[in-house]
């Protein structure tokens, strides 16, 4: 089942992301075509927003852009805006703390705020031919700590280096082989591995999300996931889950 779009944004700048709802899987579109998606402080607000509508209900959200590319970074006009720094890292930020799976659907150029919002996203997605990369030193700007770590834990520290340093640019396939993008394909295949993924226990996701967030973190006993952990041991779906394999069917998980 798709339901219509819930589209907000601006009298001035129009639709600025459009949040659709696939069933479990919530698609949330970056609706700025005419600047390559780039993001503003409005447009990264918005996103937040739907991170907060999509949590506890969405299963997966899969994150795109309308039209030829997925991001090309953050709209100039207003980066100087200490706010804008806040808003991109919330926005970041909220992504790694959702329960569900976040999937980003890459295609054309995903530079500087894009390769960002790729890399805090848990899986990707890409067309062989997309482009990442984050040009900040051309243009005297210089990222955060939590993105620098980011990059290297998700894209390994020689390729963090070249694009950080080197402001040097990846492609998808390039990407693959070095497995910071999971499948090559285009948006219609992101969604397919969504339905999939939307078929799987959440609470067990939402553990083994929070667990690796807090290996990235270097957490060695954190509170969160071992809770986590606990509820997903105790719950229906884990009885569900093993009564399913003995009966060789599929599993039908409710997240209780």
């Amino acid at each position: 089942m798709v339901e219509a779009s819930n589209t907000k944004g601006t009298q001035k700048d129009g639709i600025l992301a459009t949040l659709e709802w696939q069933d479990e899987v919530a698609v949330v579109t970056i609706c700025r075509p005419q600047r390559r998606n780039a993001v503003n402080h409005a447009t990264l607000l918005l996103l937040k927003q739907f991170q907060e509508e999509a949590r506890g209900r969405a299963r997966v959200l899969v994150l795109t852009g309308e039209g030829e590319g997925f991001c090309a970074g953050a709209d100039l006009t207003g980066v100087e805006d200490e706010e804008f720094g806040s808003a991109l890292f919330a926005t970041l930020h909220g992504l790694t703390l959702l329960p569900c799976i976040t999937l980003a659907a890459v295609h054309g150029y995903a530079l500087g705020a894009g390769t960002q919002l790729a890399v805090a996203c848990d899986l990707r997605v890409a067309t062989p031919s997309s482009v990442f990369g984050i040009p900040a030193a051309k243009l005297g700007l210089a990222v955060d700590q939590w993105t620098i770590e980011r990059v290297a834990g998700e894209c390994g520290g020689a390729i963090a280096r070249n694009m950080l340093l080197g402001t040097s640019t990846y492609s998808g396939e390039q990407l693959h082989t070095q497995g910071a993008v999971h499948k090559l394909g285009m948006l219609s295949d992101a969604l397919e591995w969504a339905r999939y993924l939307a078929t799987l226990a959440p609470i067990t996701i939402a553990a083994h999300k929070r667990g690796l967030e807090a290996a990235a973190e270097k957490i060695v006993n954190d509170a969160a996931f071992e809770a986590l952990r606990a509820q997903a041991w105790a719950s229906a779906d884990a009885h569900e889950g093993r009564t399913a394999f003995l009966e060789k069917r599929t599993a039908r998980f409710t997240g209780n």
